[in-house]
């Protein structure tokens, strides 16, 4: 194969994964020709970044997400890779398609029925190509889950559940962010739940057709009762003096200050907004029932505030039962001085929760048995690795069928957008309902 001529919009933290591995693993395989965003601190940045490790950046073109089209015509560019904010989504990859490129985007695919119908219009008449990563799917402790289902040892599914929690390090961080009003993002049903949306319909080999949700703000937000308990506070966390665990100060984290802090002045984004301030419309408990179109049922929840973080999984079949719990991180430490220690490295002894992964196989009339997960190097278990080698290279023979396209990034976002409207109108909302004008059927 020959290498492919990139051009990549959106210069937040995920680019750095995509541009590492062009100047890196995949210099072979792709030759980074343009690099687009709002914000020309946050390019330069990046491209110092790179320039650091000795990869030549002269021949890259910059702009902004206005010059997409130009950028491609005159760079003869063959594909995009969409890094930007979610609401931008659904603009580029109809722009990128239109001109005549395949398009690579982060998940979500996009936030809302309409702007899921633009691209369904834009993939029909272009004919070309849109590839979702779906990182979870690639992570072995995913991959083996899926694979005992596949095997058939615990029969038909019948039902899964699925809890996740994003702990007060992590989950607090969308409240700080542009992800803090759902207009941007879709609210965290579709902006982290499309990652677990899509491994339950990639396990189960399944299409959601149903949901009913219920949820809301009930915990970050200037309404909650967290908020009137806390002293005053500055409306960002760059600011000396006494200060909570919930504020973020960006001077403290070197990526974080000259990404963010650094160049401000160009679009005075504010990446530590008070996880307590006004203006978060995004939701932080969340409760959903999907239902399937060949019989099963999801029961999920969300919670952002947790104090670890991680997920446990059950699926149920007629021959028995399969169980993933995995803890990412088993607690949020702080210091004296109210700074959180996010990795730390040793919890106190006795604690009763550490960190780690669990498989678990229980059939009918059997004891449980664990289920060995073999993991990579690499982020994700190893997992951005083969996610990368898929995305540059091209998928090759996976019996896991890890690949993921803008059908499976519409099923991830269905859940989502379903959702949403469920909890707007207080109903089960179906699939038909979306009228997204493709048909999802596997």
């Amino acid at each position: 194969m020959s290498k492919r001529r990139y051009v990549v919009v959106g210069a937040g933290g995920r680019v750095r994964m995509y541009l590492g591995a062009i100047a890196g693993d995949h210099a072979a395989d792709a030759e980074l020709v343009g690099l687009l965003d709002s914000n020309p601190g946050r390019i330069a940045y990046h491209l110092e970044q790179l320039q650091s490790d000795g990869f030549d950046t002269s021949a890259v073109v910059t702009g902004s997400g206005d010059d997409l089209e130009k950028v491609i015509a005159d760079r003869s560019a063959d594909r995009v890779i969409i890094t930007s904010p979610d609401f931008t989504h659904a603009d580029y990859i109809v722009r990128g398609l239109n001109a005549g490129v395949d398009v690579v985007v982060e998940k979500p695919l996009t936030i809302n029925p309409a702007s899921a119908r633009a691209i369904v219009e834009a993939v029909d008449r272009t004919g070309n190509q849109v590839v979702v990563t779906h990182n979870y799917r690639y992570s072995p402790r995913n991959s083996a889950l899926k694979e005992l289902i596949k095997s058939g040892t615990i029969g038909r599914v019948l039902s899964v559940t699925f809890e996740w929690v994003l702990d007060t390090a992590h989950g607090a961080d969308y409240f700080r962010r542009w992800h803090r009003d759902k207009a941007n993002s879709g609210g965290l049903l579709i902006h982290k739940a499309s990652h677990h949306f899509d491994l339950v319909n990639w396990w189960i080999a399944d299409v959601p057709q149903q949901v009913y949700a219920r949820g809301g703000v009930r915990f970050y937000g200037d309404a909650g009762d967290t908020a009137k308990t806390l002293p005053d506070r500055q409306p960002r966390g760059t600011h000396d003096g006494p200060h909570t665990p919930w504020e973020l100060d960006l001077r403290t984290d070197d990526r974080l200050k000259a990404t963010y802090l650094d160049n401000e002045s160009y679009d005075g984004y504010l990446r530590d907004q008070d996880v307590f301030g006004p203006g978060v419309t995004t939701e932080d408990n969340l409760a959903v029932i999907v239902d399937y179109a060949a019989g099963p049922t999801l029961s999920y929840a969300l919670n952002a505030h947790s104090p670890w973080e991680g997920y446990r999984v059950a699926v149920n079949g007629t021959e028995g039962r399969a169980e993933l719990e995995v803890v990412e991180r088993a607690a949020v430490l702080t210091d004296g001085e109210g700074n959180i220690v996010v990795d730390p490295s040793a919890l106190p002894e006795g604690a009763g929760r550490q960190g780690g992964q669990k498989l678990t196989l229980q059939r009918h009339w059997q004891p449980a048995e664990e289920i060995t997960i073999t993991e990579g190097s690499g982020g994700h278990g190893g997992g951005d690795v083969l996610l990368l080698r898929d995305v540059f290279q091209g998928p090759g023979d996976d019996p896991l069928e890890r690949p993921s396209d803008y059908k499976d990034g519409l099923r991830s976002i269905s859940v989502g957008m379903m959702g949403n409207e469920s909890l707007a109108t207080g109903r089960p909302i179906t699939l038909a309902d979306l009228d997204l004008g493709v048909d999802l059927a596997r």
